[in-house]
């Protein structure tokens, strides 16, 4: 006989019940929408490992955004893309006024006034070598070097209309120094701050190296992103970033790392836990449902259900536009 305590169907055998066993109900806030733009303006160029994804040109981001803009998108999150010619071992491009991020944030704030635009800050898109940050002349990083010019990069971000900036290089100290530089600058109380807290050395980044053409052309970034196994050192870098000064934490990638979402959640539990499903993800999804594997919107979804219940109140996924569609 079943004892009355191992009784649980009874609190979801009602369809109108289940929803009342969800911590977090899926909403279009919740999404965040990254794009890569290219320096290239009237570009809309397909990424062949990422399907219905693209490097788009500051004359074609109108159009692409304002569908999504009236179907409910609350934010996306900004990559640059420049050409191989500005790339300089200092990364000097990374802020330039007529480069890709800032033209399109100021679009994009003219256009979409009430859109959360943030921007990832990283030089590695724009250094000769590939790498996150400056080097030392043995090819290691010099982190305080790293941290200034990060700092710059994400002042500048913000003076051009950012709402958010978002440091994903990985180097020490740097969300200490963008909170001062953006304290500094009279800033601090419009613009957020969002650690890429827990960033993992990964091997689902790939397709977003195609995308974003920002490969390391020696070595890898094993000496400054997380080793993959180490749980400890990524609850230490969420206590970290939050002494220091993040608004949200994140954790990038996310299907592999659950038990880090749920730790940051648990570290920080009064801040929102943000997680990136990132380009290897996206495309594993995609590819398992084109061999029939599974429903990709389905799939999608219990996705987006399995991040939150680890304690994501936010999550960065190229899955946005279909999502905008499938949650009306």
């Amino acid at each position: 006989m079943v004892e009355l305590d191992s009784l649980l169907h009874s609190g979801y055998h009602n369809p109108a019940l289940r929803p009342l066993q969800v911590e977090r109900t899926l909403t279009k806030g919740s999404l965040m929408y990254p794009i890569f733009i290219t320096d290239e303006q009237d570009s809309l160029i397909p990424i062949p490992s990422m399907p219905n994804q693209y490097r788009i040109g500051i004359n074609r981001l109108e159009a692409l955004i304002a569908p999504l803009v009236a179907k409910g998108l609350k934010g996306v999150m900004l990559f640059g893309v420049p050409n191989d010619s500005v790339k300089d071992e200092f990364g000097t491009a990374a802020d330039d006024p007529q480069g890709p991020v800032i033209t399109a944030v100021r679009l994009l704030k003219t256009k979409f006034p009430a859109l959360l635009v943030s921007c990832d800050v990283c030089l590695c898109e724009y250094t000769s070598h590939g790498h996150c940050g400056h080097l030392n002349s043995d090819n290691t990083i010099n982190n305080e070097a790293s941290v200034r010019r990060l700092a710059e990069v994400a002042v500048n971000y913000a003076k051009a209309g950012a709402d958010n900036v978002a440091p994903s290089d990985m180097m020490d100290g740097r969300m200490r120094a963008i909170k001062q530089g953006l304290h500094e600058a009279g800033l601090s109380h419009r613009v957020s701050l969002m650690a890429y807290s827990a960033k993992y050395a990964s091997a689902l980044y790939g397709p977003f190296r195609d995308a974003a053409c920002s490969g390391a052309k020696f070595g890898d970034r094993s000496a400054y992103q997380l080793p993959p196994g180490s749980r400890g050192l990524g609850r230490r870098a969420i206590q970290r970033d939050v002494r220091e000064g993040a608004d949200i934490i994140m954790v990038k990638p996310a299907t592999f790392y659950m038990d880090i979402i749920r730790d940051a959640k648990e570290l920080a539990p009064d801040h929102p836990i943000a997680a990136y499903q990132v380009s290897g993800e996206y495309a594993m999804i995609h590819h398992a449902a084109a061999a029939g594997v599974f429903d990709l919107k389905t799939a999608v979804l219990e996705s987006m259900c399995s991040l939150q219940r680890a304690g994501c109140s936010l999550i960065l996924t190229y899955f946005t536009p279909e999502l905008l569609e499938w949650l009306d």
